[in-house]
């Protein structure tokens, strides 16, 4: 295994986003119009870490087939999340007309986005240059939902996206504790299953506990 730090902590990161989409859809309310776009919306970050750390654990050859399908999985995978962070901040704060009318807008976006991933380039940058924007309108959407009601939850929640931004700045940074146990892909990751753990205590709140 090649940068066994990276490749196990976005193993971490799978594992956790898996438990938190399987509970919300479990036991969230069936109903609620957000229960299925929150349990996506981790399913899809676990997905992009589990093709990411395979990439960066069992196929470090840039040049190779099992590289390049695993590494656009990633950011396809990546694009789904900030669809869904689009669409649960639209429905959050706006009416059904307007949600749905800035749901279509993300979905020509994803659509755009995808073609750039498989026709143009797969940085990292890429992804972090298109989920940005969703990250900071669901950070504002939350803090004007928190201003409304105040709840504990969605404060917890906005200290999250707070942490996704700033693990985000870790990554771009590379900024490291350890060069080998601990690189900077790692310790972004590290700050990134806080940030999910956050989340998912916010998307519990709203499609279980309430």
């Amino acid at each position: 295994m090649r940068e066994p730090d990276v490749t196990l902590t976005d193993y971490a990161i799978t594992l956790e986003c898996g438990l938190f989409a399987y509970w919300l859809l479990v036991h969230g309310q069936a109903d609620h119009p957000l229960r299925l776009w929150f349990a996506v919306f981790f399913a899809s970050i676990g997905l992009a870490a589990l093709s990411g750390g395979t990439a960066h654990g069992y196929f470090p050859n840039a040049a190779t087939f099992g590289q390049n399908v695993l590494w656009a999985a990633t950011l396809i995978a990546l694009g789904v999340t900030a669809l869904c962070g689009w669409t649960i901040g639209a429905r959050l704060y706006f009416s059904g007309s307007v949600a749905a009318w800035m749901q279509s807008g993300a979905v020509a976006l994803f659509v755009l986005y995808c073609g750039v991933v498989l026709f143009v380039r797969r940085d990292f940058l890429v992804a972090v240059l298109y989920y940005l924007p969703a990250t900071l309108f669901l950070l504002v959407v939350y803090g004007l939902v928190y201003r409304q009601g105040g709840e504990a939850a969605i404060l917890i929640g906005l200290l999250g996206l707070v942490l996704t931004l700033a693990a985000a700045g870790i990554q771009q940074a590379r900024l490291s504790l350890h060069p080998v146990y601990l690189s900077y892909n790692a310790l972004y990751h590290a700050v990134q299953a806080l940030a999910l753990f956050c989340l998912y205590w916010s998307a519990r709140w709203w499609v279980i506990m309430r």
